[in-house]
């Protein structure tokens, strides 16, 4: 059931002035957030500086049932994190927000990301006596932070002298018993915000999104290398990691973010508009009809259907009560996963000539399944167009790309290979360069690396996918 690639997470916090239902905010906030991670979540609250948690395997309506909200209660700081597993298994232990009591006082830490050096933060740490109880590399990242807390003035100086020993992806939110800290690794692979509501409460998210879930208005983006600190006395902030060029992921724009978000000043509604209308340009083709496959191949759809002229047309019905949790136990049963989730709508496509729009494709499973149910459905052609470039390369910042070896775009060499691969009379992509002019980034410096294989930060020397759990069960 699940699509051929995995978002990474999402992270929230909120602080109020006094007491308040943070841990209801904190759910909201996770449920607009429930896009970039369905496997498990978490929150943890600080009230009086007493920490109370709940976790959980599933949706964020699965685990935060009422007997949740009477253990978690009332506080003035909650934090919470949505995931999927990029690194670390399924295990409960991995499950976010990682809480650690030391002995200058209490930690909470939600991360979105992946470290690229989690393998020798983790040995230096198992060296000098920390036991761990998950395979993450988000224990690795608390572990430092203490670390350096102890002999520190404050949690967030503690976090400015880690940060340069943390090396790869991060954003984050941290919940100490006063103060919520937010903070963002250099390169800025991944987004981070904040907002503040009427009554002054200040909340941090991966996504503006779910400031609009709880009535908080988006402020800015917490820079690259910025640490942001909020109390009850206000906001501050330490640049002093600030300065190098920013390079959020350009694929957030094109599938993992939400279509109401804002990232780096630009929405991404209009980046997926303008991604079809790129692709249009591109790549044209003779059809009768656009569709998209939902959720996030329908705003370039639309894009691709304004430019080129084509009608646009619902080609697919999405069954919105299957999370992706949903397990098939029977190979039928798999084989008609995809018929559960989507269904055609064959008074679009019969007898017509179909261009079919999606975000990607990974290992080409999937689009040959919806390809075949087009076919069924009595499409004449079908001509898929992709509002991404291929997957050339493995990501190790936080999204599951694969390994290139399960990759289609590195085992067939041709994009008319691929096209057969999959069932297609025709098959295109979208141009790196478009890729980042859609999502803003003039400069071209975002993060490119799945499509071109060049990396902002240098990857130690056989550090392959899922390697970092491979070494800790060895």
């Amino acid at each position: 059931m699940q699509r051929g690639l995995r978002e990474e997470c999402g992270v929230f916090g909120i602080i109020e002035k006094q007491q308040a239902e943070v841990a209801r905010s904190a759910y909201s906030g996770l449920y607009a957030l429930q896009h970039r991670g369905q496997e498990s979540c978490g929150i943890a609250v600080s009230s009086d500086g007493v920490f109370r948690q709940h976790r959980g395997d599933g949706l964020v309506g699965e685990v935060f049932l009422q007997d949740a909200f009477d253990h978690l209660g009332r506080g003035e700081i909650a934090v919470g994190h949505v995931r999927y597993s990029t690194t670390g298994g399924k295990n409960p232990n991995n499950i976010q927000p990682v809480v650690v009591c030391h002995i200058k006082g209490n930690m909470a830490l939600c991360h979105n990301g992946n470290l690229v050096n989690a393998n020798s933060l983790r040995k230096e740490h198992e060296l000098s006596g920390a036991i761990f109880h998950g395979t993450t590399d988000t224990e690795s990242m608390i572990y430092t932070i203490v670390r350096e807390r102890l002999h520190t003035a404050s949690t967030e100086e503690a976090v400015a002298c880690a940060m340069p020993r943390m090396q790869g992806a991060y954003s984050c939110v941290l919940m100490t018993a006063t103060k919520l800290i937010a903070f963002r690794d250099p390169i800025g692979f991944r987004p981070l915000c904040y907002g503040q509501t009427d009554d002054g409460a200040y909340v941090v998210a991966s996504e503006s999104c779910a400031l609009d879930a709880v009535g908080a208005e988006y402020v800015r983006d917490v820079d690259p290398g910025e640490i942001m600190v909020f109390s009850k006395d206000g906001m501050k902030s330490d640049r002093r990691h600030c300065g190098r060029s920013a390079s959020l992921c350009v694929f957030e724009y094109i599938y993992f973010a939400r279509s109401d978000s804002v990232m780096a000043g630009t929405g991404v509604h209009a980046a997926r508009l303008e991604a079809g209308r790129d692709l249009a340009k591109e790549k044209p083709v003779q059809a009768d009809v656009v569709i998209g496959v939902p959720d996030s191949g329908i705003d370039a759809a639309i894009g691709y259907s304004q430019e080129s002229g084509i009608a646009y047309g619902i080609g697919f019905l999405k069954n919105k009560y299957i999370g992706r949790s949903f397990i098939a136990p029977t190979q039928q049963m798999r084989e008609n996963a995809v018929r559960i989730k989507l269904n055609v709508i064959a008074e679009t496509v019969k007898n017509k000539r179909v261009i079919l729009i999606d975000d990607s494709i990974v290992r080409g499973t999937t689009s040959r399944r919806i390809v075949r149910l087009l076919r069924e459905a009595g499409a004449k052609e079908v001509h898929m167009r992709v509002s991404s470039p291929p997957f050339r390369y493995p990501c190790f910042f936080g999204t599951d790309v694969d390994s290139r070896e399960n990759l289609i775009a590195c085992r067939l060499s041709t994009d008319d290979e691929i096209a057969r691969e999959i069932g297609a009379d025709s098959l295109a992509y979208l141009s790196v360069e478009s890729a980042h002019r859609v999502s803003g980034d003039d400069a071209g410096t975002f993060c490119d690396g799945c499509f071109t294989g060049v990396y902002p930060i240098a990857i130690p020397a056989g550090q392959g996918k899922n390697r970092f759990e491979q070494h800790i069960h060895r």
